[in-house]
């Protein structure tokens, strides 16, 4: 029995011996596998936002504001004044009736404002005007840099808002884009801001009492 422990225990000492016999010269370099200085945060497109991503806006617009507002009518309602959609937002920008109040229009039946163009689009910059008032600072803050993979922009940033209102925009980029946002068709946040990014919207003055009437 002592002889059978014995050799087992030279066998062992021979095996390990020889493994470390066959020890690699070169170190393996992982360098290239390295996860450091990379985006880990990712949101998935729904599938309405992969189609969209190749909508294509009239170049005499650009990326003026005027790009910048058909651009979003046109992702919103395929820029249509009169429609309502299942969840009751309205017209062109697709308002819901807690934004209209914000700017204004609180007493306004809705077949009054979807005939009213031009009101549309008073409340559409009227609401633009108030976000960008209430994100002054994150504009300040966040423009230039890249959350989950997007360049930050203004544009973008009002756009977001448009979709989810400055709350949600401003833990978006006050997270790192951890704390998401997407509406009732999974649009999210995210999407907005790659999309709607770029555009110029200096036109836009920041005012915190904004109204449309």
């Amino acid at each position: 029995m002592i002889k059978k422990i014995v050799g087992l225990s030279v066998l062992l000492t021979i095996g390990g011996i020889l493994l470390l016999s066959f020890k690699t010269k070169e170190s393996i370099d992982l360098s290239s596998y390295s996860t450091e200085g990379l985006d880990l945060y990712y949101i998935a497109p729904n599938f309405s936002e992969i189609e969209d991503d190749n909508i294509v806006i009239s170049p005499e617009l650009g990326k003026s504001y005027i790009g910048f507002k058909e651009a979003v009518a046109f992702k919103e309602s395929r820029g249509d004044y009169g429609v309502v959609n299942q969840f009751g937002y309205l017209g062109k920008y697709q308002f819901g009736k807690g934004t209209l109040d914000l700017i204004g229009i609180k007493n306004v039946k809705r077949n009054k404002f979807l005939s009213n163009p031009a009101l549309q689009e008073k409340a559409f910059y009227a609401n633009l005007s108030r976000n960008k008032w209430v994100l002054r600072r994150d504009i300040k803050w966040y423009v230039g840099r890249r959350i989950n993979g997007i360049e930050v922009t203004e544009s973008g940033i009002l756009a977001a808002a448009h979709l989810s209102g400055p709350g949600a925009v401003k833990k978006y980029l006050r997270s790192g884009g951890v704390e998401g946002f997407a509406d009732a068709f999974g649009t999210t946040i995210r999407y907005y801001m790659k999309r709607f990014g770029g555009y110029d919207t200096s036109f836009v003055v920041p005012n915190k009492k904004a109204k449309a009437i």
